[in-house]
Order: C-alpha cells, then structure tokens, then sequence
C-alpha cells in the first residue's frame, strides 16, 4: 500500500528527520546524464517525470495509470514537499485510503506549502463545529476545497448559507451532503435559483426544506433551473405546496428521454401517458423509481396480487416502497388473514401498504394474535430472511 517514510512518527519530527539520500533512493535506477547539454536536459526531464510518476505510485497509493495522468498536473523534483503535504494529511486525520483519493483528483495539492495554504482551512471547519471525521471526508471528496481562498471564498459562501438557513447545524448538515457549495460560489447560482422559487410564491420553510435535502438542484444554471420550474408549474402543481418542490427534483433527475422510457414501462401495464402524469403529479417520485423496480413493482401487484394496473394511479406511493422491506412482508400478512376469513377481499390493502410500522403491527398483526398465532413469526421471517 502507501510508502509513507513518516508513517510510524509524529508529523514535524518525521519530516525533517528524513534524510535526502533516502528520499530519492529511487533516482540511483535513473540514466546518467551524457556530455551533451540537450541530451542532458532531455535526460534529466524524463528522469524527473519517472520520479514523478514513481512517486506518486509508492508514496500516494495511485495505480500506473493514474499516476501517468496526474503526472500531467505536477512535476515533483525532489520528495521533501510532497512527503511534508503526506505527512500533514496524515497528521490531520485522514486515512491513507482518502489520501490517495484526494491526490487522485487534486495533484496539484503536492506542491503547496500544507501550513501555510491547508492549516487554516482546516482550523476554519474546527471553528464551525466540524468533528474531524467528517473534515477529512470533504477533504478527501472535494480536495479543491483546499485550494480556495478562504478569506474571499470559503467564508463568504458558508456565510451566505448559514443565514439562508438560518442554522449553523443546517449549514454544516447541508456542506456534508454537497461541499462544492464552498467554492462554487453560491452567492451567485444558488442565490438566483433561490430567488426564483420566492417569485412564484414558494413558501421560505418550502425552499429552505428543499435545499436541506437536495442542495445539488440550485447548483445548477439559472436558466436551466428556471425551465425546470416552468415545467412543473405548466404540469398543475401548486408553488404554495411541498409537492412542486418534490416535483422540482425529479423533472432535473431526469432527462427527457429517461423520462419517456418510464412512461412506456408504465404503458406497458395499460396506463396512458395521462395516467402516468396523473399519478407523477400525486407522487412525483414514481418517476424517479428506476425502470427495472417500476416493472417489478407493477408485476407483483397485477399477477401476483391479481390487481388492477390503474392502483398506481390511485396510489402512486406504492412505486416508492421497498418491495422486498414492505410489499411483500405486508402482502403475506394480508394473504393469510384472507385465508383464515380474518379480513374480507375488499379490505384496505392500500392501507396496510402504506401505514407506519408501529400501525401496521397494532392494527394487522397483533390484532389477530390469539386467532393467527403465526403471523408475528411469518411477518418477521419474511423481513429477515437471514436470520
């Protein structure tokens, strides 16, 4: 795995108590220069290019490839800076895995001063009340985080959000789900898409509620993001409702033709393009099923439950359930309390699918202990089939 020469030491002793000699052991392999000038440049060019590549694979944990790639970004000369940034990751938390991940994607880090340019980035997260687990992971996902200016863009934008949101537990929540905010610059796209939501009348706690959960979607352009709010509201959904911001992300999840191809899964099983808009705008997120668990779904309650294709219609909610974690386990139950004449076939299914656990066991499984004693055990079986 890494080669890291300061692996086992405390990190300012480690690094200076590495001699030259041993950090470029690697060159002694290395051509000789010639006599001739040119061939000499050339012959110390490519020396330091294989270094380069060398060291990234056995002191960074990069494969050949990637070393290759990133070789393209960064000429390292000599081991000392490089090993010293090595050293002060490792000093900070992060795992050799994450190591090799942010060097991966961000090379370049390897020729920065780690004091002077990360050490306050790091100090500024601590100040927030990031623990350090969760700094190493933004580190590790967006490394150039680490390469922003902390006074003119990092600040500025955790500012901003936090007095969007009014929260710095918001705020801290929302840059674990998408760093990137911390240098994309939200005062810019976000701020516009924000303002968007306002002037079709979207209630603050509805836009705020959105951004918490889905802080991607306002990342995108203004125009794009503006199109995509004119087609949910040319769909019928009501800008006063937590449903058109629902509806707001599954339109951007989706493309155009992604979009056509679940509508043909769900014309498959005798719905018209205008049910299927029926039922998205009930519960959008049944166009952000996959096609795969749509037709599974679909599939179990028509042949196997024997149920009409138009309960998605009615219910749409089903798409959104576990089939495995919920239909399934619940449609036993309701096999078996028909079979025992303990419910009628009109029963509400619906309502056994979609009712919350605690609810489901009160009203459809402890209700009927003393009559289906088994049923606890079958329930429980099915759930977890493992044990």
């Amino acid at each position: 795995m890494f080669n890291f020469i300061f692996k086992s030491l405390p990190y300012l002793r480690c690094v200076a108590s590495t001699s030259p000699t041993q950090k470029l052991h690697v060159l002694k392999h290395y051509p000789s220069s010639s006599s001739s000038s040119s061939s000499s440049s050339i012959s110390t060019t490519s020396n330091q290019h294989t270094f380069t590549v060398d060291y990234l694979v056995k002191s960074c944990g990069l494969r050949p490839k990637e070393a290759l790639l990133a070789s393209k970004y960064i000429n390292i000369k000599t081991p000392d800076k490089p090993d010293s940034v090595l050293a002060f990751f490792s000093h900070h938390g992060l795992t050799e895995t994450q190591i090799s991940l942010l060097i991966r994607r961000e090379p370049r880090l390897l020729n920065y001063d780690p004091e002077k340019t990360f050490l306050p980035k790091i100090e500024f997260f601590h100040s927030k009340g990031f623990p350090t687990e969760c700094i190493t992971k933004i580190l590790s996902a967006t490394p150039d985080v680490l390469r922003r200016s902390l006074e003119n863009k990092i600040i500025p934008s955790y500012n901003f959000l936090k007095e969007f949101l009014k929260s710095q537990e918001k705020t801290n929540a929302v840059i674990k789900r998408q760093s990137r905010l911390l240098f994309y610059d939200p005062r810019i796209c976000v701020a516009s898409n924000i303002e968007s939501l306002r002037e079709i009348g979207v209630p603050e706690s509805n836009i705020v509620a959105l951004f918490t959960s889905h802080p991607s979607d306002f990342m995108s352009n203004a125009d794009r993001f503006k199109e995509t709010v004119e087609e949910v509201k040319k769909m019928g959904f009501n800008p006063a409702r937590m449903m058109f911001c629902v509806a707001i992300t599954a339109v951007k999840a989706m493309s155009k033709s992604n979009w056509e191809k679940k509508v043909e899964v769900y014309k498959k099983w005798g719905l018209s393009a205008d049910e299927v808009l029926v039922a998205f705008g009930k519960y959008p997120r049944c166009m952000m099923a996959s096609e795969e668990k749509i037709m599974r779904i679909m599939d179990f309650f028509v042949n196997k439950m024997g149920l009409e294709s138009s309960i998605v219609t009615r219910t749409p909610v089903l798409v959104g359930l576990s089939l495995e974690g919920r239909i399934i386990p619940r449609c036993l139950v309701y096999q078996l309390l028909l079979s025992k004449g303990l419910i009628k076939k009109d029963f509400g299914l619906i309502q056994m699918m979609v009712s919350p656990e605690s609810y489901f066991l009160k009203k459809f499984v402890k209700k009927y202990e003393e009559e289906a004693p088994e049923l606890l055990k079958l329930y429980q079986d099915k759930l977890n089939p493992s044990k």
